[in-house]
C-alpha cells in the first residue's frame, strides 16, 4: 500500500495542487474575474489539505512496515 501511495497517489495530489495554483495565477495575470481567482485559491487550499493528509498516511504506512 505504501508503495502505491508514494508512487501514484502522492504525485497526483501534488500535481493537482500545482495545476490549480497555475490556473489561479494565469487567471490573475490575464486580468480575469476576481471571483474565479478566489474560487481557484479556495480549491488550492482544500487540495493542499488533502495532499498533506495523503503524504502523512504514506509516511505512516512506510514506517509501519519496518
Amino acid at each position: 500500500m505504501a508503495s502505491f501511495l508514494s508512487t501514484f497517489i502522492v504525485p497526483l495530489a501534488v500535481g493537482a495542487v500545482a495545476l490549480v495554483l497555475l490556473l489561479g495565477l494565469v487567471n490573475m495575470m490575464r486580468g480575469g474575474s476576481p471571483n474565479r481567482s478566489q474560487q481557484l485559491m479556495r480549491w488550492r487550499v482544500a487540495l493542499q489539505f488533502v495532499a498533506i493528509v495523503i503524504i502523512m498516511v504514506t509516511v505512516w504506512a512506510m514506517g509501519s512496515h519496518r
